[in-house]
Order: structure tokens, then C-alpha cells, then sequence
């Protein structure tokens, strides 16, 4: 079906699991929580009413089966979830029926063009080496046909690697002489572990849209700010344009936030609050098919919308009583206007 509008979400469950069945290391919801946490998430799904919802922090296929079953929807999406979990974390999808072409894909290893060391680019820099192989959380991916004909949308779902400090502190080497930079020493592993994600992810990405029009979206939890690192190797920081004129990058990556602020004169985009700081983790992120002033435009930015009042409305800031998330939940609509000939 050729849609003439669409909207898509990234909405993190915050650790969606069937009651009294581990998560987390020491972590269980009871059925109180857990029932809770379906209605809320329910209301949710309802509210956003989007065409595509990628999901983050996702336990159990179960879980969210019922979630969507229980909110009416089990007529309105399909449900992409891996087969076997074997008891991780991972990202997962609703696709309005009619919309999903082809099978769904969990992508668990870094391509092999992942390759993570340098001992040339400055004389006075020690060499650099990272070995790291694969995602945290697996990345899915799939096709959805917005119109009928090809080519058809690329859709990710990504989850990076959390700013939390990895603990060393369990590690055979740690020792005395490590506790006192324990957070330092975890914020950086973090850091790094993060920042590789989203090149694996870039190297993907490139093999998908260089030198192609296939349409690309990327949703996700990717821990991380609108003009941060991980987020500028992700989008390759392609230059956006204002008033008659017309570009589009064929690599780049253009984020919902930055879309939203040329159309708005003020920016209240949060998706998650830390220790009274709010921050923007949770993206967005568009092809130059989605990009109003790219000479290969085919959809037209149509607005942006945050749902995160329960971040701070203080009767439900208790997430695990009432049921809420700890993240915000975006949306962007689009609509269909190609670029003119």
C-alpha cells in the first residue's frame, strides 16, 4: 500500500520481563510491577499510534506479546522478535501489518571492516589497538514497504552501550591500587565499547546506503547526545541546509532533534534524566530520502513529538510501582512529497 504519511517511535521498555523471572543480576519484577508495566506500556503503543515503534531493553517475547495483546493491537502490528533470547537483552519491533517486507534480522557480530587499530596517524600517539567483536545488544534490521514500489526502507533498531561505568572490580587484574579509579576506569571501557558500536554500525550502514537510494531509518536508545561522538561517526555529520537550497548527502545520516529545531524556536528535547540532568539518548536518525531540502527528498519531515512527562511528574517517577519507563518515547511523522524533477 502507498502510504501518503507514517510515523515512526523508539521507545525503550526499560527491562520489559514476565514477572519473577530474572533480568537484570538481582532483578525481578513482581506480578504487581509487572501488571503495571503492561498497562502503562499499553497506553503508550495507543497514544503513539505510529507505523513503526522500535524497541530497546526488550527481556522476553512473551512479555511483550501480551503487552500488545493486551492493549488491542495484536490485529494492528506485527511483532518482530528474535526466536531464542538464551537470556539477553535485546531490541525488538511493532510494524504495522502490510508494511513488512522479507524477515527480520538480529545482527549480533561486527563486520569484518571493523577494524579498530592505528600506529600511524600520529608519531607522538602510542599505538592503538581495541578488540572487540560484536554488539552489546544485537541490532535489528529489516525492510518495510512505506510505498509500493522498490526501493523499500531500511529499518535498524540499535541499543548502545549504557554511559554507566563497566565494573572492573570483579576482574582477575583489579587490585588495591585500582579502587580509586574504578569510575574512571569503567566510564572509559564504556565509553570506548559504545563509540566501536557505532562505527560497526556506520560500516553497515555505509554498505546499505553508499552509492544507493535505498531509504534508511535508525531508531534507537543510543545512549549517547545529538552532537556527540558516537552520534557524529553514526550520521557522519552530513551539512544541513536552510531556505531554497538543495543538497542531501548520500551517506549521511540526518537526526529527527536537528530537523525539529529548524521548524521550532525552542528545544525541549529530553528523553532521560540523570541526577536532575536531562539529556537527549534516544534518536532518530533519517536517510536524505527523509531530508526536506535533499534533491532526492521523497518524504517531508512533518514533526516531532516527545512523550516524557513521567519522567518528571513526581507520583510516577517510582518506575517500578507505577509502571513507567525510565526513558522518554519520540516520534516523527513524514509525509509523502517528493523532492520536484
Amino acid at each position: 500500500m502507498d502510504l501518503d504519511r507514517f510515523s515512526v517511535a523508539t521507545f525503550n521498555l526499560y527491562n520489559l520481563q514476565l514477572p519473577n523471572v530474572p533480568m537484570n543480576p538481582g532483578q525481578t519484577w513482581t506480578l504487581d510491577e509487572y501488571n503495571a508495566k503492561v498497562a502503562w506500556t499499553g497506553r503508550q503503543l495507543l497514544e503513539l499510534d505510529a507505523d513503526i515503534v522500535g524497541l530497546q531493553e526488550l527481556w522476553s517475547a512473551t512479555a511483550l506479546e501480551r503487552v500488545v495483546e493486551a492493549a488491542g493491537l495484536d490485529d494492528v502490528y506485527d511483532v518482530l522478535v528474535p526466536e531464542e533470547f538464551g537470556g539477553r537483552i535485546m531490541c525488538a519491533a511493532l510494524v504495522r501489518k502490510g508494511l513488512l517486507v522479507g524477515e527480520p534480522e538480529w545482527i549480533a557480530a561486527f563486520p569484518p571492516e571493523v577494524r579498530l587499530e592505528s600506529g600511524t596517524d600520529d608519531p607522538q600517539a602510542p599505538d592503538i589497538r581495541i578488540e572487540l567483536d560484536g554488539f552489546s545488544r544485537p541490532v535489528l534490521a529489516f525492510d518495510a514497504a512505506l510505498r509500493d514500489q522498490p526501493p523499500f526502507t531500511r529499518v535498524f533498531v540499535a541499543h548502545f552501550k549504557s554511559k554507566l561505568p563497566t565494573r572492573i572490580d570483579r576482574e582477575p587484574w583489579f587490585g588495591d591500587e585500582f579502587k580509586p579509579h574504578r569510575t574512571a576506569i569503567g566510564a572509559a571501557l564504556s565509553t570506548v565499547r559504545r563509540t566501536a558500536e557505532a562505527a560497526a554500525l556506520r560500516v553497515i550502514l555505509t554498505g546499505v546506503m553508499k552509492g544507493t537510494v535505498t531509504p534508511v531509518i535508525v531508531l534507537g536508545d543510543l545512549n549517547d547526545g545529538q552532537h556527540s561522538n558516537t552520534v557524529n561517526v553514526l550520521t557522519e555529520q552530513p551539512r544541513y541546509l536552510v531556505g531554497g537550497s538543495l543538497g542531501g548527502v548520500d551517506n549521511g545520516l540526518y537526526t529527527a532533534q536537528t530537523l525539529q529545531e529548524y521548524r521550532d524556536t525552542r528545544d525541549v528535547y529530553y528523553t532521560h534524566v540523570h541526577q536532575d540532568l536531562r539529556e537527549s539518548l534516544d534518536h532518530v536518525l533519517v536517510s536524505e530520502q527523509f531530508y526536506d531540502n535533499s534533491k532526492r527528498r521523497i518524504w517531508l519531515f512533518d514533526g516531532l513529538s516527545i512523550y516524557n512527562d513521567h519522567l518528571n511528574d513526581s507520583e510516577t517517577t517510582d518506575h517500578k510501582r507505577k509502571g513507567t519507563g525510565d526513558h522518554g518515547i519520540v516520534k516523527v511523522a513524514f509525509r509523502h512529497r517528493p523532492a520536484p524533477a
